[in-house]
């Protein structure tokens, strides 16, 4: 039997060569969205533009996944590992923490010890380079008490950085007014681009960029965050993802691996958890130092 495996979310984004390879487990959250079948498009993002032109103003619902699936989860990998850590997207902002939680309470007494949960503080590529970091431990024969330990430190040095095309969507979810909204667009005619980031497990104001695209912005934030690491002599890891905008993902992998020297370990596209919250269009990145 192997030593550790992994249990996270679908918000993770993770390659599915990743989750193959190391024999993760996926829990997926819910989402419904009923227009979704009848709309013509290769991604939710598509679908939500499609419906935008059509009229369409009924919006995805979306919900943490309830406590069995992890149940589940957790009983494969106890199959297959001696421990199991899972990782989830933050509490703050969902209840997926929770759900992990109380799947864990229902096992049987002896296999709940061989179950660890940590809350990433985080979420998409950001729990993503986290679950990566945690394979690379699992790789050089790391205890799980050792990887806990790691990711205290490691947590607070995983940083998050969104940038949305329009702020109709996240005005249409009511996270900001009919003004807010108005202002932000003024601000992007202007080329400033308002950013959000995680910051202690939510969503806060990341500062305003001045910038010519989404992609550049982008750069720029994470080239200034890490300018003190860069400086200590580290490189940084970052993955990229996107509310179908491949093309400003792709210019922000080429300036941050050109100008920062950095590793872009993929690219991919946003979860609908959070993409559709932001909308089509959104760009996200994230960056970790490395040792």
């Amino acid at each position: 039997m192997q030593k550790i495996g992994i249990v996270t979310e679908d918000v993770t984004i993770l390659l599915s060569e990743i989750v193959e390879r190391y024999q993760i487990e996926i829990v997926y959250a819910k989402y419904d969205w009923p227009p979704e079948k009848d709309l013509p498009g290769e991604n939710i993002y598509q679908k939500l533009r499609e419906a935008e032109k059509r009229g369409i103003k009924v919006l995805g619902k979306t919900s943490q996944p309830p406590p069995k699936a992890y149940l589940d989860a957790f009983k494969r990998q106890l199959e297959r590992f001696d421990k199991v850590l899972c990782i989830t997207i933050s509490s703050k902002i969902s209840g997926c923490y929770n759900s992990a939680c109380q799947g864990k309470e229902m096992l049987p007494e002896k296999e709940k010890k061989r179950v660890y949960i940590l809350d990433s503080l985080n979420a998409a590529s950001g729990e993503a380079l986290l679950v990566l970091r945690a394979i690379e431990l699992i790789q050089e024969k790391k205890e799980i008490s050792e990887i806990i330990e790691e990711f205290k430190n490691l947590i607070p040095q995983t940083h998050l950085y969104i940038i949305f095309e329009d702020p109709k969507w996240i005005e249409a979810i009511g996270r900001i007014t009919k003004s807010q909204a108005k202002w932000i667009r003024r601000m992007k005619k202007l080329k400033l681009h308002p950013l959000i980031e995680f910051k202690n497990g939510v969503l806060s104001k990341g500062g305003i960029v001045f910038a010519q695209s989404s992609s550049e912005a982008l750069f720029k934030k994470i080239l200034k965050e890490s300018k003190k690491s860069t400086k200590q002599g580290k490189r940084i890891k970052v993955v990229i993802c996107h509310a179908d905008n491949l093309n400003e993902a792709e210019k922000l992998k080429k300036m941050v691996e050109e100008k920062i020297n950095a590793k872009v370990l993929f690219l991919n596209l946003a979860p609908p958890l959070i993409g559709v919250a932001t909308g089509p269009g959104t760009l996200i990145g994230s960056w970790m130092p490395i040792k």
